[in-house]
């Protein structure tokens, strides 16, 4: 006979320890996690700024240059593009797996309930066919749960869920940097498309000219006038000129073709572009911020930064397997060889059973384990500290890039208005009896000429103006930034 004071005790006792592991799961081991700072990475740029002014919406930094279709092509890619949807997914999944490894704070109960008819041996250990009231045959119902819960005492759920959540906060980042990505290359291509139109317009008039040149010392060669020579040089520029048109037809098909993709939809679906036009983009000087801001906004610093935490926050998980783990059983129930008597009282059941575990000797495998978080730890923090010179080294080319393209424009700009000046002239002299059609050709060939370099030229500047805006973190709707007049890049 059980003592009901020795029942009592046990009980008291029991409920000490779960109190005292209740108090103990405060405790968390290995180590806490502080955010690196980025007050080493300098604040200024190497470029000198001349000049203040305000600093575009990054968040939607396409919408400041005034391009509708640009507009609803970013518009249709951030709704449809396949990459932003497996980003999208990924997190879904980094969710999942935080909330599976928060369910490790809470109990694991199985209901279940079974009937079940048996037979037993005359000839077994239990004289069944001597003892009065047992039948041989008997079906047993049954209905109850068990219960097992293990408390946290040192940290490894914490630790666990610390990391699920900082893996959430890392995908999270991701799906901004790839956001950032997908508008960054449909505005590229979008650009491509508009310069390669541009220039295909200069060439097919450079071709056009030629061949009015060909005609004509064509004609001067039938009056006798020029020599055989003189025909096949012109007919050889002509061919020259002529071979560069299909390229750049690839190249604004290509572009085309791309953006279909980008938005989520077949190649085909921006073709009409092709036929359609806009005014040329107006690049102007733009402000830039200071470097820390860059490194606050982009997201790519965010997720190897995360992807420290989550690091961090696995050693303590790992460590805690040096720990005793304290765990809590229970199961009741009821169980009665009559279906009708099953839920009586007299059918109860009910166990609890506390359990404490330590692993003594496992042959240095946790230890192990340990130190391969270390490393691993180790290797976010420097794959942290390289994304973060790697966003300096994007942010200061894309300056430096856009900035030269600017004045490679200006340039390039000069050069055409001075062709058209001089063409002009060379109007004006054809039309006085100065010069002969031929030199007036001539003179409108180098225009064209120089309207194709200016196009091509224009467009690398627009392609390293969509690179700043990337390099600065713009396209998602980063963090809170200092209302403040940022250094503009200028001349």
């Amino acid at each position: 006979m059980t003592c009901p004071s020795l029942v009592r005790r046990i009980a008291i006792r029991t409920g000490v320890a779960v109190l005292g592991a209740l108090l103990s799961g405060a405790c968390a081991v290995g180590p806490d996690y502080r955010e690196p700072p980025l007050a080493d990475m300098g604040g200024s740029w190497t470029l000198p700024a001349d000049a203040v002014g305000e600093q575009p919406d990054l968040a939607a930094w396409w919408t400041s240059l005034g391009d509708p279709t640009l507009d609803r092509l970013v518009a249709a890619a951030l709704a449809d593009n396949l990459d932003l949807h497996q980003a999208e997914a990924r997190i879904r999944e980094a969710r999942a797996l935080r909330d599976r490894a928060g369910g490790g704070y809470t109990p694991v109960v199985d209901a279940g309930g079974s009937v079940t008819r048996r037979r037993q041996s005359e000839n077994g250990p239990l004289p069944i066919g001597s003892m009065y009231g047992i039948e041989r045959d008997q079906t047993i119902y049954e209905a109850g749960f068990d219960a097992a819960w293990e408390i946290d005492l040192f940290g490894r759920t914490r630790r666990t869920v610390e990391s699920a959540e900082a893996s959430v906060e890392a995908a999270q980042a991701d799906a901004n940097d790839v956001r950032i990505s997908v508008v960054a290359e449909v505005a590229r291509s979008y650009f491509a498309l508009r310069g390669a139109q541009r220039e295909l317009a200069a060439r097919e008039a450079s071709v056009e000219t030629l061949q009015q040149t060909l005609d004509l010392v064509r004609r001067r060669f039938d009056e006798g006038d020029v020599a055989q020579a003189d025909v096949d040089t012109v007919q050889t520029r002509l061919a020259v000129a002529a071979a560069s048109l299909p390229g750049i037809q690839a190249r604004l098909r290509s572009a085309a073709l791309g953006l279909g993709v980008l938005l989520g939809a077949p190649p085909e679906r921006e073709l009409s572009l092709l036929d359609t036009t806009m005014p040329e983009l107006m690049l102007v000087p733009m402000p830039v911020g200071e470097r820390a801001d860059v490194l606050r906004r982009r997201p790519d610093v965010r997720a190897a930064e995360r992807r420290l935490a989550a690091s961090t926050a696995n050693i303590g998980m790992v460590t805690a397997e040096l720990f005793p783990k304290l765990s809590i059983g229970a199961g009741g129930g009821f169980q009665s060889l009559d279906s009708g008597s099953l839920f009586d009282s007299a059918s109860q059941a009910f166990s609890i059973m506390p359990l404490i575990s330590w692993r003594m000797f496992d042959g240095g495998r946790v230890r192990a384990e340990i130190h391969v978080s270390e490393a691993r730890q180790l290797q976010a923090a420097v794959a942290y500290e390289q994304t973060v010179l790697a966003a300096l080294g994007d942010a200061e080319r894309a300056l430096g890039n856009y900035r030269y393209g600017l004045d490679a424009v200006q340039s390039r700009h000069s050069a055409v208005r001075a062709a058209q000046r001089s063409y002009g002239h060379a109007q004006m002299r054809l039309d006085a009896g100065d010069i002969a059609l031929a030199d007036l050709l001539a003179e409108e060939r180098v225009l064209h000429d120089a309207e194709a370099a200016y196009a091509r030229t224009h467009s690398a500047a627009a392609f390293d103006l969509v690179a700043l805006f990337k390099a600065l973190g713009g396209g998602w709707e980063g963090p809170d930034e200092p209302a403040a007049t940022a250094p503009e890049l200028a001349h």
